[in-house]
């Protein structure tokens, strides 16, 4: 198994999971836990496809990262003009 295939993977197993406890209500989808697993696994998955010259994933999973690390930094319920 190469190193891609192993980052890929463990990207993939995080979403899934994040996927998996909310669909359970183990974890609400407006939590910082649910947006890190997202930000971190999107991560992951775009950087493996990025070792192996995929770049239309590569796109899909940066721009799933980005939303994921915003909702991360900015809640649900709230907005950046909340801030005033």
């Amino acid at each position: 198994m190469k190193l891609s295939d192993v980052i890929a993977s463990t990207g993939v197993i995080i979403l899934l999971a994040a996927f998996l406890l909310n669909l359970y209500k183990k974890l609400p989808s407006h939590s910082r836990w649910y947006s890190g697993m997202n930000f971190i696994g999107a991560g992951l998955c775009g950087l493996s496809s990025y070792m192996i010259s995929f770049y239309p994933f590569v796109v899909l999973e940066s721009i799933w990262a980005l939303f994921a690390l915003y909702s991360f930094i900015v809640p649900r319920g709230t907005s950046a003009n909340d801030t005033k």
